[in-house]
């Protein structure tokens, strides 16, 4: 029932982000936006590096921890289903795109064994100036180093594996 809830969740996930995508693409953000965004998601990596679940569950949005009520959850859930955002062994952020409400930021990631992942992040701008983030797509990436956000909304529309 737990693998069921959490495969229901990231194809409502997909969806919505495949959609953001879509209307995200082509725009460009300025510096102190894209800086923002990506302070946002690496500091809730830095907070699970420090099992500080607190901390984590701030960074996600209403409806995300809405959906999950309490940090520990929050927690559970991305150990369980997202084991290399909860434990990268490396990363490297890509190009943010969006608009002045919402982005998308790929990231790229490594697991302990080497494979490499792509988490593609929403965050939206909250009422407070704050980002926070919405949602996360974690795809196994077998594709190029240098892959395009064209090639990830393309990936994430097609990719039945999650």
């Amino acid at each position: 029932m737990k693998y069921l809830f959490i495969f229901i969740q990231k194809s409502l996930f997909t969806i919505m982000l495949a959609m953001s995508l879509l209307s995200a693409a082509s725009a460009q953000l300025n510096e102190t936006t894209a800086q923002a965004v990506k302070n946002t998601v690496q500091a809730q990596l830095d907070a699970f590096a420090k099992d500080d679940a607190d901390l984590a569950f701030s960074y996600a949005a209403p409806t995300i921890r809405a959906m999950f009520e309490t940090p520990r959850n929050f927690m559970a859930m991305v150990q369980d289903a997202y084991p290399v955002v909860y434990r990268p062994a490396k990363l490297l952020f890509l190009a943010a795109a969006g608009t002045s409400s919402a982005v998308v930021l790929p990231v790229k990631m490594w697991d302990k064994e080497g494979q490499s992942w792509m988490a593609t992040y929403k965050l939206e701008l909250q009422a407070d100036g704050r980002w926070l983030i919405v949602a996360c797509v974690l795809v196994r990436d077998k594709a190029n180093l240098n892959i395009t956000l064209a090639d990830q909304i393309k990936l994430i529309a097609i990719n039945k594996d999650f």
